[in-house]
């Protein structure tokens, strides 16, 4: 096993946890200052576009989780935006065909960016109450002014996008000089953190309304979209209620859909029936990371996507009804039976996700036991690459996420949230009703089985915090497109399997290839808080992914 550094321990204090030190550091200081896990979150989020603009930003979207240390309950936020008002659904149907999508680098596949209103949003109904906005966004808005040293892995994925950006509509405004920053060169964006300040002293009418929305609009128009003033004014962020499945006196809490949370706990539960009814051993039997193991989560993972590809769509499109269904014994149990334990299925009815891992993920504990789970991201690396002028703010290509199979349930609609990859994840103990651990995997099809591995990791596995990130991951990618007619899929490994495994799972079917250096970003980036009410108080447990620059920090 790969691991660079020890799980972080505290004893009744607050942690951050995520992608960059100089964020981590910001939502530590929050935390000092008498805000929350939730006001910390934010300033974590906010720090994170400056630090890593190809993964996250409020040109894009997020989603959090929040846990309630004293009542023991979690609720959360949607803050997914969606399809212009304007938009032609029949326009690249005609052109492109209904086995297709949305081209990722295309005006059209920029839905509105819900990540600003969801920033004000968990302030407000989750936060504190200590500290205003401005507070919570300012070490974002200094970061941007002042300038900040690039990291090794933000540096990867800047000059991975390049060329892309210099091609770009206003590309140039997150460049230096024309190119991509190098490792440990000063990056300032003065334009974004004006933004920031706009959003500060204004609230969402700052982002959404005023010269920042026309700067937005007017730039998509330029290249050939069709947001309106109305869209953005117009957009609201959504509370909702977590979706969860009991697993080993745990809960796995995630966000419903138009997220794919549901995709882990669908695999979860189909790994529970198939142990329950003696197909395979209690996977704590099992060799770890080894062909036996490997093959039951891959299988399991394969139908639960084929389950989110078909089902998964907006919340007002998508009934109560069918996602109690998804999340049911009965329906676990039918889906296991598709399992053979000696051989990957090639069936198309299996799920085949495309791999995309630019996104940012992080997770707060404050020392009262709150919990924000939070996830932010602009879908590909620098979103669909067009900047809204004079801003700095990277506009996402979330709707390359719809279908435009005119009968499929994600077909694309205005005014529709699409099918979307970003979760954060909350675990508690059943009995007890406190939190055992918040945390996430970057990024974009990655998410569930990230969660899911991670997850195992803790509980069949012992690992610890640092040790269940840090974990050789595997990924399901598609050989073709994914979300249209998924087809037979292909399972990415981590550099430092065994050989024998690598074999072994070919010899069972599986079309498998190994990854290193920079490809290992499909593996996602993860993070994760583990917490446990010890005799002296509540000891907490942080680990941050080596495949990312940042750290775990206590307060």
């Amino acid at each position: 096993m790969n691991r660079s550094r020890s799980t972080v321990y505290s004893l009744n204090s607050g942690m951050v946890a995520t992608s960059q030190p100089l964020a981590v550091n910001a939502g530590l200081n929050i935390l000092r200052m008498g805000g929350n896990a939730a006001d910390a979150a934010v300033a974590v989020a906010a720090c994170l576009n400056v630090l890593e603009p190809a993964s996250s930003g409020i040109g894009g979207d997020c989603f959090c989780l929040y846990f309630d240390g004293k009542d023991k309950s979690i609720i959360g936020l949607n803050g997914s935006g969606r399809y212009p008002s304007a938009s032609d659904p029949l326009e690249y149907l005609n052109k492109l065909g209904f086995d297709k999508t949305i081209p990722m680098n295309d005006a059209n596949s920029i839905t509105v960016p819900g990540a600003a209103a969801g920033y004000v949003d968990t302030v407000e109904k989750f936060g504190s109450g200590k500290l205003t906005l401005l507070g919570i966004l300012t070490p974002a808005i200094k970061l941007a002014e002042n300038g900040f040293p690039v990291s090794k892995v933000s540096a990867s994925l800047w000059k991975n996008s390049e060329k892309e950006l210099q091609n770009s509509s206003n590309g140039l405004e997150v460049l230096k000089d024309g190119n991509a920053p190098n490792e440990g060169d000063i990056m300032k964006f003065p334009l974004l953190g004006r933004c920031f300040s706009l959003l500060a002293e204004k609230g969402k009418a700052g982002f959404y309304e005023g010269e920042v929305a026309t700067a937005i609009v007017e730039t998509i128009a330029k290249n050939g979209g069709r947001m309106t003033l109305n869209d953005l004014k117009n957009h609201s962020s959504t509370i909702i209620h977590p979706i969860k499945i009991s697993y080993l006196d745990k809960s796995l809490n995630e966000c419903p859909p138009n997220g794919q949370g549901i995709t882990a706990l669908i695999a979860l539960g189909i790994i529970e029936q198939l142990q329950e009814t003696g197909v395979i051993r209690n996977l704590s039997e099992m060799e770890h990371n080894g062909v036996e193991y490997l093959h039951v989560l891959i299988e399991s993972l394969r139908l639960a996507f084929a389950d989110s590809f078909h089902f998964v769509t907006d919340p007002t499109k998508m009934s109560s009804k069918v996602i109690e269904k998804l999340l049911s014994k009965e329906y676990h149990l039918k889906r296991s039976k598709l399992f053979s334990p000696l051989k990957a299925s090639t069936d198309v009815h299996f799920g085949a996700p495309l791999y995309c891992c630019d996104t940012v993920y992080l997770t707060v504990v404050d020392k009262e036991g709150n919990a924000c789970s939070f996830i932010n991201s602009v879908f590909e690396s620098f979103g669909s690459k067009i900047v809204a002028k004079g801003t700095g703010i990277c506009l996402q290509n979330r709707g390359s996420n719809f279908s435009l199979n005119p009968h499929s349930f994600n077909v694309v609609e205005p005014n529709k949230r699409p099918y979307h990859t970003i979760i954060p994840a909350i675990v508690t103990d059943n009995i007890s009703k406190e939190l055992f651990a918040s945390f996430g995997v970057m990024g974009g099809y990655q998410q569930p089985q990230g969660h899911l591995q991670v997850l195992l990791n803790l509980l069949h596995f012992n690992m610890t915090a640092q040790e269940s990130v840090d974990a050789l991951r595997f990924n399901i990618n598609s050989i073709d497109s994914a979300l249209v007619f998924p087809k037979q899929s292909s399972v990415s490994l981590e550099e430092g399997f065994k050989l024998d495994v690598v074999e072994g799972l070919r010899k069972l079917g599986h079309n498998t290839s190994v990854l290193s250096g920079f490809e290992r970003k499909a593996f996602g980036r993860g993070q994760v808080i583990v917490s446990t009410l010890q005799e002296n108080g509540i000891v907490l447990a942080g680990g941050s992914d080596f495949r990312g620059d940042g750290y775990a920090g206590c307060t």
